[in-house]
Parts: structure tokens; C-alpha cells; sequence
């Protein structure tokens, strides 16, 4: 059967037979291979995702891969049977933010795959052709289903401007962090540090790169009194306590690059501090299509590895379970996929 998800309204979802919609002028049919589960998608499931961001009924589902099957009018007939991934964001493209590049500050209003938009939990789904990312032919589909946080990341990358032989930190070990110590590492950096809440992650930071592994509660070393003298550090755990330790891990003068979204109401940084040592503040909330494009091209030549991030696979029927396990905090869950 031809199936899909859709949550009717929070704790509600069923699994229907799905019909494809046949794309209109400037759309394309996409075939899903894979799509993953984020903390965004249980927001959705529980009803808890801010006002705005969500719209019900839904289908969920904004990390994905797939295989573009047909093309509507406008649209190079070239892109069938081509594998790709797709950016979330529906940005109107003409807005002064937009034509800037920075489509995920479109001023028209929010509107994403998966979220107020149809999204990927299905064998088939239609969006905007203008939207795709075209992956090299020997592609693992499954892998690429990941290049949506990693584009995200990648956007957190760009905004710190991290150089060569500069010293970096990513705070978090979950999916974000292990891609942000994936493009740091491809900068050349002279330290990459990684700070988590337990040490069941280190190994892999190290394959992916880390010189250093510290969990955030841990004494440092009397021979690294420059503990505090990082130029870049990128936060990627989302919670209040997570950028408050990346902050503390900066230089004076240091660019600091916030990822997560803590929970409504949690204690911030200290603007004395962030004013006092002149720190820089950026946050990303999303992907533009420059960091989607810098992904897919790290990702085609081989210098991202979404593959060991991957613990489950479930079929579209195992939607609930994979939500519970999604909030589990099992160290052992990475990320979970679903294949219809």
C-alpha cells in the first residue's frame, strides 16, 4: 500500500493509503527513499511546537531523500530519476530578505515542509522544483536523508567564520554537534574541541575529527589554563546551560554561533559578559541555499558521513515508536529514519 502519515491534532495520527498528486507548473514528484525523526517532529506530535509553526492536519516530515519520479510545466524533464534531497523553507522569493539570500528570514511569513506544508512521511510527496538539491548518481539515499540538520549546521559553520588553524569547539554530541565537528574539521583547525554531557560520544567525535573530548562537568587538566581562549564555538545541545558553557569556552572578542532552541523561559546568557569581552553572538534557525549547497557538495565528495548517526529504521507504520524513541534520551538512540 501506498501510505503516508498524518497527525489529525497533537497525540492524534493515523496511517492512510496515500495518492500522489501529479505536479503542477513548477513543481516536482518525488519518490521518498527516507525520512528522519527530529525533536521538531515530536513538537509536532505532542503539541507543543509554538504557535504559528505548525498547522494541523499534517503530514510531518522535513529531513528527507528521494528520487524525483515527474515534473510539472516549467520544470527541466533532466530532473527525473535524479536523487535529491530539498530545502524546507517556502520563502516567496521576493522580499528584500530573500533576494539578500537570506530565505529563511522571508518576511511573507512562515510556511516549511513538514510543518505547515505537506511533508515526507509518505511514499510520495510534491513541492517546489526550485527547492531541490540534485545529488550525485552513486548517492547512498539513505545517508543523505541527514543533509537537512547537516545544512543547518553548515549555515551555523559559515556564520562563525572560522579560519585555518584558528581554535574551534562544537558544545552538544547529538546529530547537530557530530556534523558541526564534520565541518569544522574540514577547515583545518589547529584544536577541535567537543564538550557533551557524557563521554558515550566520544569515540565518534574523534572519528569525526575531535583533538579533545570533555564532558561539561569535568576539571580541567592543570596544563590547559587556555581553556578559555577558543575563537569559534558553535552550540548545538539547544538548552540555556549548553550556551552558557560554549560561551564560557570563548576568547575575548570570540564568535559564538547558537544553534538550539532552549525551552520558553530558560535563563540566558549574561549580557555583561557578552559585552565586557566583546563577544559575537549568531544564531541559525534553519537553512539558506548556500549552506544547502556547501552541504550536498561536502557530502559528494566524501567529507560527510551521515551513515554512523544512524540507529534506527522503521517503516512509516512505526511513526509512534519512533517519536518515543526520539525522546528517550537513550544514549545508544542516534537518529531515527523512516522508510515508507
Amino acid at each position: 500500500m501506498s501510505a503516508r502519515v498524518v497527525v489529525e491534532a497533537p497525540g492524534e495520527h493515523r496511517v492512510e493509503e496515500h495518492t500522489p498528486r501529479a505536479p503542477g507548473p513548477g513543481e516536482a514528484l518525488v519518490a521518498v527513499h527516507a525520512v528522519g525523526i527530529c525533536g521538531s517532529d515530536r513538537e509536532v506530535y505532542q503539541g507543543n511546537r509554538p504557535e504559528g509553526y505548525v498547522r494541523y492536519p499534517l503530514t510531518p516530515g522535513h529531513e528527507w531523500s528521494g528520487t524525483v519520479r515527474a515534473v510539472g510545466a516549467g520544470v527541466p524533464v533532466a530532473l527525473v530519476g535524479r536523487k535529491v534531497v530539498g530545502e524546507g523553507f517556502r520563502n516567496c522569493q521576493v522580499c528584500d530578505r530573500c533576494h539578500a539570500g537570506d530565505t529563511t528570514l522571508c518576511t511573507a511569513g512562515y510556511e516549511e515542509t513538514g510543518f505547515t506544508q505537506p511533508g515526507a512521511m509518505a511514499a510520495t510527496f510534491t513541492l517546489p522544483a526550485r527547492l531541490l538539491h540534485v545529488l550525485p548518481d552513486a548517492a547512498d539515499l539513505t545517508a543523505a536523508a541527514l543533509l537537512e540538520p547537516a545544512a543547518c549546521v553548515a549555515a551555523a559553520v559559515v556564520k562563525g567564520g572560522a579560519r585555518p588553524g584558528e581554535r574551534v569547539a562544537v558544545v552538544g554530541t547529538g546529530t547537530l554537534g557530530m556534523f558541526a565537528v564534520q565541518f569544522l574539521r574540514a577547515l583545518s583547525p589547529a584544536e577541535l574541541l567537543v564538550v557533551g554531557t557524557g563521554r558515550d560520544r566520544e569515540p565518534l567525535a574523534r572519528r569525526f575529527g575531535a583533538t579533545g573530548f570533555r564532558t561539561r562537568d569535568e576539571r580541567l587538566p592543570d596544563d590547559l589554563d587556555d581553556f578559555d581562549d577558543f575563537d569559534v564555538v558553535v552550540e548545538a545541545a539547544g538548552s540555556a546551560s549548553a550556551a552558557r558553557t560554549a560561551a564560557a569556552l570563548l576568547r575575548r572578542g570570540g564568535r559564538l554561533v547558537l544553534t538550539g532552541i532552549p525551552a520558553p523561559g530558560a535563563d540566558g546568557l549574561d549580557p555583561t559578559d557578552l559585552v565586557v569581552r566583546q563577544l559575537e553572538v549568531r544564531t541559525v534557525f534553519g537553512a539558506p541555499p548556500d549552506a544547502w549547497a556547501h552541504t550536498v557538495r561536502m557530502f559528494g565528495a566524501g567529507l560527510l558521513d551521515p551513515l554512523p548517526l544512524i540507529t534506527h529504521e522503521l517503516p512509516l507504520t512505526g511513526f509512534p515508536e519512533a517519536i518515543e524513541l526520539v525522546g528517550s534520551g537513550d544514549p545508544k538512540v542516534g537518529k531515527v529514519l523512516l522508510r515508507p
